[in-house]
């Protein structure tokens, strides 16, 4: 049986930034993705947006790693050559009505250390985006967005630089936790079997369910909720410079408006409760999308509304249940030495991605 280090399972942005983390510590690192690139589930299905850190419970590891990531990330970005840029957002408030979720929004920020907030009137809103139908909103100068792949890219070409080695097409079919490392079963070319030292499971969509495949894993996780988000882009341009953000609703961040690199605009994501992986955006969800976006910009055309992509978020919780956080589940918390598993890495991983990967290799132990 062979035998290596560490192995990440998962190459999307977060088992990326944990696979550069421990090769940077001078870790013998193997990456293990079960498709044929890297990014190519959640990491490759968001809005590419640099979170600010405002929504999250206080003391939370979203908005620890949050806050922290962002920081980072934008200073690899520049370091790296990453393209992004700091465009800001605005948090609406559409009715009064909605006023109170503003005003949680602006506490949430200060007490996950977000200070930069500015509090908007009618006037000052329009000042922004004259096109937007709002009663007050918030503007937030530390949002903004990013090119996710080249960012992955990045992380991959540095973790390879440090003597990581990436191996495509490699699904994991089970494996048993053993006195002497952690044996994985790998199905890809050919079947074998290969014993690690360390294990990180950052599959995603799949951590839990390759976690309870473990044999002799004292305490094996639930299973995930899937929560899908579908997302309709604009033929044309938009009037618009900054993101734009309804306040939040049960399960995500409404659909908001964000802006690609080039200016191109989309709209999304919604909230939509699956229990299999289908990434097919239903053309007759676009009535739903007009009207959540036409009460922040009310001359929003349906006709150039049309169905882009989907992505699926990994969640602890339900519907109708809190909202949850991630989870960095170490030998402490599931009783396997050796094994790091993260679930629910939903958004703000992107922008937590660096902080989250300083925090797996802590709970390593070494």
């Amino acid at each position: 049986m062979e035998q290596v280090d560490c192995v990440v399972i998962g190459a999307g942005v977060v088992g990326l930034a944990c696979a550069r983390a421990l090769a940077l510590k001078g870790r013998e690192v193997l990456i293990l993705e079960q498709h044929d690139l890297i990014g190519s589930e959640t990491s490759a299905r968001n809005s590419e947006v640099i979170h600010a850190g405002i929504y999250y419970p206080e003391g939370s590891l979203k908005a620890q790693t949050c806050v922290e990531g962002r920081d980072r990330l934008y200073e690899y970005c520049a370091a790296n050559g990453v393209p992004h840029r700091r465009c800001g957002k605005l948090i609406v408030a559409t009715s009064p009505e909605e006023m109170l979720a503003l005003d949680n929004a602006w506490n949430a920020a200060s007490r996950n250390g977000v200070h930069d907030l500015r509090r908007l009137d009618a006037k000052e809103v329009h000042g922004f985006e004259p096109a937007l139908n709002a009663v007050a909103g918030l503007f937030s100068p530390s949002t903004g967005i990013i090119d996710s792949h080249a960012y992955m890219l990045a992380l991959l070409g540095e973790a390879e630089a440090h003597g990581a080695s990436l191996v495509l097409e490699t699904q994991i079919c089970g494996g048993e936790i053993t006195p002497d490392g952690i044996v994985l079963e790998i199905s890809g070319d050919s079947d074998f079997r290969l014993r690690a030292n360390t294990v990180i499971n950052a599959a995603g969509l799949s951590a839990n369910a390759l976690a309870r495949g473990l044999r002799g894993l004292p305490r094996p996780p639930e299973p995930l909720h899937l929560a899908k988000g579908s997302y309709f882009k604009y033929s044309g341009r938009v009037p618009f410079t900054h993101l734009v953000y309804p306040v939040p609703v049960p399960g995500g961040l409404g659909i908001h408006l964000t802006l690609d690199l080039q200016g191109q605009a989309r709209f999304g994501p919604d909230v939509e409760w699956v229990d299999r992986l289908d990434y097919a955006v239903d053309p007759s969800r676009l009535e739903a999308f007009a009207h959540s976006v036409a009460r922040y910009w009310p001359d929003v055309d349906p006709a150039k509304l049309f169905p882009d992509y989907s992505g699926i978020r990994p969640k602890i919780g339900g519907a109708g249940e809190p909202a949850s956080d991630f989870v960095i589940a170490g030998p402490e918390t599931h009783g396997a030495a050796g094994l790091v598993c993260l679930y629910g890495i939903e958004s703000p991983g992107l922008t937590a991605s660096l902080a989250i990967a300083d925090r797996v290799v802590e709970a390593t132990g070494r």
